[in-house]
């Protein structure tokens, strides 16, 4: 039996000015589910790719191929704002930077960064998120985080903004990106425009704008085993099925550390790791 219709991704293209909170709760009403996530929000000003898990598939988060991030970024100079974006209040003014300057600061944030969140941010210093401390105006010390940033395709440089496509890890915040390549430029900026366009092999080309989420949800979900990317795939009999259901182990034809283990169908049954010569189910997404 394959998967239940409200199992599966569903890939949204959100609107500017709704938070990711907002589309999750749209489709839960469209698709009559509260079994709702996501596989990576978006701030409120940005619009683009999110990826919605639905039903079962919200058990699949820890396994989405959400890599690498690729995003369409406006880069503003002049100006830093409390948010590092363009819905912030302005706290510093600064001549706009020699084109050239920007140029030669740009592989500077390429490779293994050390970045300082921005306060207006969901990261959280005990148990307090710092978006919530910076609105009461006690902004928090956030600690650098890790990220890596693959490339920057520049589209357009001028004294007064950059236009590029930023392909990176998840977690990196290009809000940080902005106001630190102002500083570096000799400069100040923030973030103007973010578009998410691609996340892992998932492409905002193929999502549901926000504006038509209501009508069309149901009618866009994905399989689950959409969302594992190039994970080895081990194709089960019904008696596999049966016993992956009922968290027995199976023979393992193909290889690899972990694998998705589908039915006849290519539905995905479990998520599976190796033991041996056997698959161990894990991850188990059909009814014994």
């Amino acid at each position: 039996m394959s998967q239940p219709a409200t199992d599966g991704l569903l890939l949204v293209d959100k609107a500017a000015g709704v938070t990711s909170h907002d589309v999750v709760d749209i489709a839960r009403r469209a698709l009559g589910t509260r079994r709702v996530g996501h596989a990576g929000t978006l701030d409120p000003f940005a619009t683009g790719l999110l990826v919605l898990l639905i039903g079962r598939a919200t058990r699949l988060a820890q396994f989405v191929d959400g890599e690498p991030k690729v995003y369409d970024a406006t880069i503003r100079f002049g100006t830093e704002t409390d948010s590092d974006d363009a819905t912030g209040t302005v706290t510093r003014d600064a001549p706009p930077p020699d084109p050239a300057a920007v140029r030669a600061a740009v592989p500077t944030f390429t490779g293994e960064l050390s970045q300082v969140p921005p306060s207006v941010s969901a990261k959280q210093v005990a148990g307090v998120r710092a978006h919530s401390a910076a609105r009461r105006g006690a902004p928090l010390t956030l600690a650098p985080a890790q990220v890596t940033v693959h490339r920057w395709d520049i589209a357009s440089i001028t004294a007064d903004e950059l236009r590029a496509t930023i392909e990176c890890s998840g977690g990196t915040y290009i809000r940080s990106l902005a106001r630190d390549l102002g500083r570096a430029a000799g400069s100040a900026a923030h973030c103007g425009a973010l578009r998410r366009v691609r996340s892992g092999t998932f492409h905002v080309r193929d999502a549901v704008p926000f504006c038509e989420l209501g009508d069309r949800a149901a009618g866009a979900l994905r399989p689950m085993v959409d969302g594992l990317g190039p994970v080895p795939r081990e194709s089960l009999d019904a008696e596999g099925v049966r016993r992956i259901a009922h968290g027995m182990t199976v023979a393992a034809t193909v290889a690899g550390a972990r694998g998705a283990m589908v039915d006849d169908e290519g539905a995905l049954v479990a998520i599976a790791e190796r033991d041996g010569d056997w698959w161990r189910p894990r991850v188990v997404l059909r009814d014994a």
